[in-house]
């Protein structure tokens, strides 16, 4: 029987940084809101963004595959876009003088990163428009989830391609190209899927973690912050 784990403030988003700010909303892999995911979101945070961190599974975690497998299978579609749509929403809402007089204030700019499950769902909502700039880890989308992504895309593959799940990973990104979709990606040799989750130990590959999250901090910059 697979084990679970309760995580501190489950459900509500946790928030990091200054409200206003370019921000980026993580959407956590099939693990859940590990605690891995707070120092991310700092080290992020010390970048210049205002970070938002949604728990798709409501305080509920494993760190098991088999534990993964199941909170997934459990996962709503509907609620997981509308969650992720909520913590958007929460990310663009502008601070500060500006909110308090009433006066219009300008939307902070969105990214996205998803992490495995979390990067499947971020490149949908994406298609929505939602989303300034998306960033997924070793996620992608079948010819059935097709459509057009207007937003810069960085993906983050593990080595081989079994995370994909039999979906042709290069026809996925042609198909983005192909209507326009800048993108960039990067494969990291020797890792698994899940090598930038640093609470499920035998995953985790912290040099290929550490390099994925430098890019991806430089790409986000590049695309929100300019």
């Amino acid at each position: 029987m697979a084990e679970f784990v309760e995580i501190p403030s489950p459900g509500w988003p946790l928030h990091f940084g200054e409200a206003g700010r370019p921000a980026v909303v993580i959407v956590h892999d099939a693990y859940g809101r590990l605690p891995y995911l707070e120092a991310y979101a700092r080290a992020l945070a010390a970048q210049g963004f205002f970070v938002v961190v949604p728990d798709l599974f409501d305080g509920v975690a494993s760190i098991e595959a088999d534990g993964a497998a199941e909170l997934e299978a459990r996962l709503d579609p509907g609620f997981a876009l509308a969650t992720l749509e909520d913590a958007v929403a929460i990310a663009r809402t502008p601070d500060g003088p500006a909110a308090d007089s009433g006066e219009p204030a300008e939307r902070a700019r969105v990214g996205l990163i998803g992490l495995g499950l979390g990067g499947r769902y971020a490149l949908r909502l994406a298609q929505s428009g939602a989303a300034d700039a998306v960033v997924a880890y070793h996620a992608l989308l079948g010819d059935d989830e097709g459509g057009v992504i207007p937003a810069p895309v960085l993906l983050h593959r593990a080595d081989g391609t079994a995370w994909a799940g039999g979906v042709d990973i290069d026809g996925f990104v042609s198909r983005l190209k192909e209507h326009g979709t800048p993108v960039t990606q990067h494969s990291y040799a020797g890792t698994v899927a899940g090598f930038a989750n640093a609470t499920v130990l035998r995953l985790v590959d912290r040099n290929a973690a550490a390099l994925a999250f430098a890019r991806s901090t430089y790409f986000l910059q590049a695309q929100l912050l300019d």
